[in-house]
Parts: C-alpha cells; sequence; structure tokens
C-alpha cells in the first residue's frame, strides 16, 4: 500500500525533506513550522528509557535511552484546535507524518482523555545528548504504548489534525 496515497501526502520534495522543521496543519486556528530551535524553547517533558523491539516478532532492537523533548498535547494546545461544528474535537484525529511518508495516528480521546497524552513526545534530545536532522530529529515517541515500536517516528515532518466526517 502507498501511504503517500493513502494519507494524501504531497509528493516527495524540499517541504518533505529531514530538515528538522516540524509542520502543524489542518483543523488548526494557528497552523504552524517548528524549527528544533523553537521546540527547544517550549516547556520540555521527558520520557522513560525503553527497550525497541519489533511489533510482530518481538525481536529485541536496541534499547532508547530517555527521550527530551514537548508533548505533542502541548504543542496542539498551542495551535489551538479548529471546531467548526460542536463536537469536532471529539471526532479529531492527528497523523504524525515522517520524512519518508511513514505515518501513525492519534485520537483526541487518546491524547486528551487518557494518560497517554502526557507521554506522547516530540523530541529533540536523546540519553542527555542533542537531536539534529542527521541523527532524525525531531522524534516522535508514544511512552505509554504496550510496544513503542509501531509509533516511534523519527525525521518527523508533520501533524496534521484532521475532523472524521461520519
Amino acid at each position: 500500500m502507498d501511504i503517500a496515497r493513502t494519507v494524501d501526502l504531497p509528493p516527495a520534495g524540499p517541504h518533505t525533506q529531514a530538515d528538522g522543521t516540524l509542520r502543524l496543519s489542518g483543523s488548526l486556528l494557528r497552523p504552524a513550522t517548528l524549527t528544533l530551535d523553537a521546540l527547544r524553547r517550549l516547556p520540555a517533558a521527558t520520557g522513560e528509557p525503553f527497550d525497541l523491539r519489533c511489533y510482530t516478532s518481538g525481536r529485541f532492537i536496541r534499547t532508547v535511552a530517555p527521550y527530551r523533548g514537548v508533548r505533542l498535547v502541548t504543542l496542539l494546545e498551542n495551535a489551538g484546535l479548529r471546531c467548526d461544528q460542536p463536537g469536532d474535537f471529539k471526532r479529531m484525529i492527528f497523523l504524525a507524518i515522517g520524512a519518508d511518508g511513514y505515518a501513525v495516528t492519534f485520537s483526541w480521546h487518546e491524547l486528551f482523555n487518557t494518560p497517554v497524552g502526557a507521554q506522547v513526545i516530540v523530541a529533540y534530545e536523546c540519553g542527555g545528548a542533542p537531536l539534529d536532522a542527521e541523527t532524525g530529529a525531531p522524534v516522535l515517541y508514544s511512552g505509554l504504548d504496550l510496544v513503542p515500536a509501531p509509533r516511534h517516528v523519527k525525521r518527523l515532518v508533520g501533524i496534521e489534525a484532521r475532523v472524521l466526517a461520519v
């Protein structure tokens, strides 16, 4: 399956290059493009170290030191959720998109109404060392997932807010 067609991503080009910038778009009041430096100026959160394992086989990939970054909910709250109809936020999903087209989803309920939201971090540091575009920054990490690998996105280039039609 071609993920770019599935989530209507633009074709590869300069706007999808892993240059360390993150674009917040979609159903937001204040869409934004954030550099790594801008992320570093926001309130920080720290995750726990974890073992990265293959979701299907359980094979150990590597141990990941604690990430430091900004909570995804903080970024979304700063951008403001656009709700054109009453209850739109309850039907909202968020696509986190990597430079390679890999995409993962979160629901509004998951991020804002469960403990998961407190541990979804857009990271700019790992194990006390700064990350840069060459080392995969920014990195999205979902710290409360039972298996962290499927929602571990390196070279995160976009977060898109969408309201699902019923």
